[in-house]
């Protein structure tokens, strides 16, 4: 089985982009795994410290390891949004793959002292052990939020993203470049979508360096991501709509089979329809023209 750095090489060296789903029960772990197997494409399954707790760092770190020996699928585990080093540090511990060692919160100065003690303790624990660090306001939250915020967030600049790589050694970097966690009610259906500044992708990119991950991509146009990752997004977060697709397959499934108190007989639709996004998306991702949606 391929690393996941070897991954995502060849990834870049095809022009494509691996697609990273967040999962909190074993719905979305089933439905974002099936996907991949579907498109035989590798994925990273994500989950942060408040999913972590629900279903268990250990837990899901041994049922990720199954599915990865049991079917020779490249399945990879990140460790999403850590804001400790003892958080970051259990989940290498577990045989998660990637953190992301965010202490974006923070100064610059700040979190470049951190983050670069972090890397040096993980890679001490597993040399292969990716660590990805944050710079610049991507908001926090995958919800459904009402309004925008009324202050304007800030872009991660070449510079900056050109100091914090060599000062920490970070093997991924996630900048801010228009890109926001959750999405507007707006963009639930459709209505507006969320854009991008692909030429900061690209001044990035080129300052930088290294793997580049676009966090917050739910609810973004097709064109805008089709652009990033030409511009050299490596990795790309989608979270709340899979959330989203979670609760109306449940809904949905409730109102097929209301009186039925069987759990498997009412999840596999919640499943299915979760299944479908995160088909869509990979497929995308890698390379194939956008379905109507």
């Amino acid at each position: 089985m391929q690393h996941l750095r070897e991954v995502l090489r060849q990834s870049q060296r095809d022009g494509v982009a691996v697609g990273h789903f967040n999962v909190s029960d074993l719905l979305l772990l089933k439905a974002v795994f099936g996907a991949a197997r579907e498109r035989n494409v590798p994925v990273l399954v994500g989950v942060s410290e408040g999913e972590r707790e629900f279903f268990g760092t250990r837990q899901l770190a041994a049922f990720v390891r199954s599915l990865r020996e049991e079917y020779d699928f490249p399945v990879f585990l990140n460790a999403d949004h850590t804001h400790s080093l003892a958080k970051a540090v259990e989940a290498a511990k577990a045989g998660f793959d990637s953190v992301v060692f965010d202490l974006s919160a923070l100064p610059l100065e700040d979190n470049i002292r951190q983050t670069r003690e972090a890397v040096e303790a993980l890679k001490s624990i597993s040399p292969s052990f990716l660590v990805e660090g944050e710079i610049g306001d991507i908001g926090t939250g995958s919800e459904i939020h009402e309004d925008i915020p009324s202050a304007p967030r800030a872009l991660t600049t070449p510079a900056e993203a050109r100091q914090f790589v060599e000062a920490t050694r970070i093997d991924i970097l996630a900048p801010a470049v228009g890109n926001a966690h959750g999405m507007l009610r707006s963009m639930v259906d459709g209505t507006t979508k969320k854009h991008l500044n692909i030429e900061r992708i690209r001044e990035i990119k080129q300052a930088a360096g290294v793997f580049l991950t676009l966090h917050g991509a739910s609810g973004t146009g097709d064109a805008d991501l089709r652009q990033a990752i030409e511009a050299g997004i490596n990795i790309i977060h989608i979270n709340t709509e899979l959330r989203l697709a979670w609760r109306r397959g449940l809904e949905e499934a409730l109102t097929l089979r209301e009186g039925e108190i069987v759990p498997y007989k009412i999840l596999p639709l919640a499943i299915a329809r979760i299944q479908q996004v995160v088909s869509s998306r990979l497929e995308f991702f890698q390379g194939a023209p956008p379905r109507s949606r």
